[in-house]
């Protein structure tokens, strides 16, 4: 509260600094929020698509699965399935926008030829190979997708916490700084005030005691000089 504050000049000249500090780091919070806001936009356009391709892509691999158990049978598929020994690695790196970390997803090992699927070509059908091909393809779009939705959720997160730290200095911090300083003015204009009539009154007594002094003195010259008139022989 403003009256916990003493009402000193130094007090209002750190309040001043404060006020100064904090509605730059407003200014400045608010166009990173705004920047923020603009960057997840695109991210979001981009998961929309990026999800979109995901569920075709689910959408194809179990068509050609289902296709591939109803000809070859289930024994097939699951031999076909069993016999890959090449497992997909996964890295991550991360790159930097506006100050938020985001991952950077790379894969390896996702596409394979005929022969790194690890079943035998002439013991298998086209219709196995063309969902081993689908469900590569979905591999590869659910790791797109984790990539952009982890970005898009740590964009939305700093988002959320820009956005608290911008309302914080808002409507909290800042009002309260410009009430400590409309409350140390007012004071400091009423000390000024006081100090001024003060001055005013020890300048009238002053003046009043001089007035004074300088009328006993006419007087005393008086009396001098009436005193020095020589007598009448």
């Amino acid at each position: 509260m403003a009256k916990d504050v003493k009402p000193t000049r130094k007090n209002l000249m750190a309040i001043e600094d404060r006020i100064d500090l904090s509605e730059r780091g407003h200014d400045t919070l608010e166009k990173k929020r705004d920047g923020l806001i603009m960057e997840f936009m695109d991210i979001l356009d981009q998961a929309q698509d990026v999800r979109a391709d995901m569920n075709d892509a689910y959408d194809r691999a179990q068509h050609a699965i289902d296709v591939a158990r109803a000809m070859d049978g289930d024994v097939a598929v699951r031999g076909a399935a069993a016999a890959l020994d090449q497992h997909p690695e996964i890295t991550t790196q991360s790159k930097n926008i506006m100050g938020v970390v985001v991952p950077q997803i790379e894969s390896s090992k996702v596409r394979k030829s005929l022969d790194e699927r690890g079943y035998g070509v002439l013991g298998t059908s086209a219709r196995i190979d063309e969902t081993a091909d689908a469900y590569e393809t979905l591999v590869e779009e659910i790791i797109l997708a984790a990539e952009v939705e982890t970005a898009m959720k740590k964009m939305l997160d700093e988002i959320e916490k820009t956005k608290r730290r911008v309302n914080a200095l808002e409507f909290t911090l800042l009002p309260q700084l410009y009430e400590n300083q409309e409350y140390i003015e007012q004071k400091l204009e009423e000390q000024e005030r006081e100090e001024i009539f003060r001055l005013k009154k020890i300048k009238s007594k002053k003046e009043a005691e001089e007035s004074e002094q300088r009328k006993e003195e006419a007087e005393a010259e008086d009396e001098d000089e009436e005193t020095a008139v020589p007598a009448d022989d």
